[in-house]
């Protein structure tokens, strides 16, 4: 599924990807707002993370969709869903630190909610964002979801315990 917008396009991880994948993501700016992902992050890396996505795309009840942020041929970002579950997934998101403060995440996070309420047929988006990212805070408030609380030393990263903050949007 290919979703077209004026600044972007949303579309599936492709073969050819990893260059522009590896280039864009590995940013210390970028990773230490990210639960999983490692820094440096290398080619091997994107290439398995590519590879992940093709398999998946191929099952009939995917576990994980996730979608390029694609400028000009460039993997810019990504915005997408992991953790699918009956009615619910979780909501993960990146930018090429070039674009932050355009108002494409903004964009990007409402085309994919209406991907996972429409196709995906979820109830229920949520997504967890560590304290110190107001941006993607304001990113998710700018697109109706809410804040729900905080998990209290729910993530590890870097050997160090750190809170959560969770937002949700529901299915009208």
């Amino acid at each position: 599924m290919i979703i077209g917008t004026g600044k972007f396009i949303l579309r599936p991880f492709r073969k050819g990807d990893e260059v522009s994948l590896r280039n864009n993501i590995n940013n210390e700016k970028i990773v230490r707002n990210l639960a999983v992902v490692p820094y440096p992050y290398t080619i091997k890396m994107a290439e398995e993370w590519i590879a992940k996505n093709l398999k998946e795309a191929k099952k009939k009840k995917p576990l994980m969709v996730n979608f390029v942020i694609d400028i000009d041929g460039e993997v810019a970002g990504a915005v997408g869903f992991s953790n699918i579950e009956q009615h619910k997934a979780e909501l993960g998101y990146w930018l090429a630190r070039k674009y932050w403060g355009s108002g494409i995440m903004t964009d990007a996070v409402k085309q994919a909610g209406k991907f996972g309420f429409e196709k995906l047929k979820l109830g229920r988006i949520y997504a967890k964002v560590y304290p110190w990212n107001k941006g993607s805070m304001r990113v998710l408030e700018k697109n109706g979801f809410k804040f729900e609380g905080v998990l209290r030393k729910n993530a590890l990263k870097h050997g160090k315990l750190i809170d959560e903050h969770i937002f949700a949007k529901i299915r009208k």
